[in-house]
């Protein structure tokens, strides 16, 4: 009979710490969209656009992104200025939207001028997801996306 409160008390502590596990914290699950840079008309400088969209329970953060065509950092605008930061925040069950006019990838110190047909591969890297591989078309430098979403990458988280 002593047995039993001890094993009472196991099985509502593990009841209690497995309640907390609920599917509002499962693990951020991202995928990347509408992936794009413009022509630049720079030889080197060009901004990049994608959306990234987080279909898990936890939010994660943009923290930088690599390329082999040059320095990429990660800017944000606030009313019409903009600036360089650490990370953009992606909200659970949200995206991150870089766009025209609004937070984007600025590539710098380009080895080439990328022209129109081109792709370039970058790498983003998330606070606490592993790190997704995109194909960044370079479209018209007047091109703005229209609807619908090719997602061009996506993580096993």
């Amino acid at each position: 009979m002593r047995h039993r409160p001890v094993l009472g008390a196991s099985v509502l502590a593990g009841a209690l710490a497995l309640a907390g596990c609920g599917a509002g914290d499962s693990p951020a699950d991202l995928s990347v969209g509408t992936a794009y840079m413009p022509q630049p008309v720079s030889a080197t400088m060009a901004a990049g656009f994608l959306t990234i969209t987080n279909d898990g329970g936890t939010g994660d953060e943009l923290t930088s992104v690599t390329s082999d065509a040059g320095e990429v950092t990660v800017h944000e605008t606030v009313d019409g200025a903009m600036r360089q930061v650490d990370r953009l925040p992606i909200p659970a069950h949200g995206e991150l939207a870089l766009e025209s006019g609004g937070n984007h990838l600025m590539f710098e110190k380009l080895k080439r001028q990328p022209k129109q047909g081109q792709t370039l591969s970058v790498e983003l890297h998330f606070a606490d997801s592993d790190p997704v591989t995109v194909e960044m078309p370079v479209k018209p430098a007047t091109y703005r996306p229209g609807g619908g979403s090719a997602h061009s990458g996506h993580t096993g988280n």
